[in-house]
């Protein structure tokens, strides 16, 4: 396995367990602390997170399947549109600073980019 995409499986493994670990947090310390509608925008970035990070772990393996540039892509695109949007709906749930909602369409956009690189990857076969 190459250093990318150890790289890769190690974010995608991270990110997984920090969406656990925030998950948990939601549902018991933030439950009965926080209102309502930030405990929902909580539990949003933490589903986003976890699926995400698993979206990840298939760009690790998509780098050895179909090694280029679009598979690549695909996985810094996955972390930075994690780290973005999870990133921002968690600030703006904990702050309430409602700036932060302007952020995550950027992140969604990320992950959607993500998503349409994986799949050239795979359609090229590696080939950028």
């Amino acid at each position: 396995m190459a250093a990318l995409d150890r790289t890769f499986l190690a974010l995608g493994s991270l990110f997984g367990f920090l969406g656990v670990a925030s998950g948990a947090f939601g549902a018991h310390a933030l439950k009965g602390r926080v209102d309502p509608e930030s405990l929902a925008v909580f539990e949003t970035a933490s589903r986003y997170q976890l699926m995400h990070a698993l979206a990840l772990l298939a760009a690790a393996w998509a780098c050895v399947q179909y090694p280029g540039a679009w598979t690549r892509a695909a996985g810094w695109l996955f972390a930075a549109g994690i780290s973005v949007f999870s990133g921002s709906l968690y600030i703006l749930a904990l702050s309430r600073v409602r700036a932060w909602g302007a952020v995550t369409p950027v992140g969604g956009l990320l992950l959607l980019a993500g998503w349409l690189c994986l799949a050239l990857g795979a359609l090229k076969g590696g080939s950028a």
